[in-house]
């Protein structure tokens, strides 16, 4: 019978070491997928002033054609 005690002790004691190992895997990838995300905003916030740089010529535009900035009526 102390044969049983002992092994169910080692199972336990394995499976934590399992778990903990797991666990670490599961860290190490998170911290992995928060760089990888942190990357993708940034490229998305330079995208963004991209986008806004080359828009305002087009906004200053349409502007000025329309005076006061609403859309003109068709046939008007």
């Amino acid at each position: 019978m102390p044969w049983m005690i002992v092994g169910a002790t080692g199972l336990a004691t394995a499976g934590l070491l399992v778990l903990g190992l797991l666990g670490i895997r599961v860290w190490l990838d998170v911290r992995h997928l928060a760089r990888e995300v942190e990357t993708a905003s940034r490229a998305v916030a330079g995208a963004v002033t991209g986008l806004e740089q080359a828009a305002a010529p087009l906004a200053d535009a349409l502007a000025a054609t329309a005076g006061d900035g609403r859309p003109q009526a068709a046939g008007g």
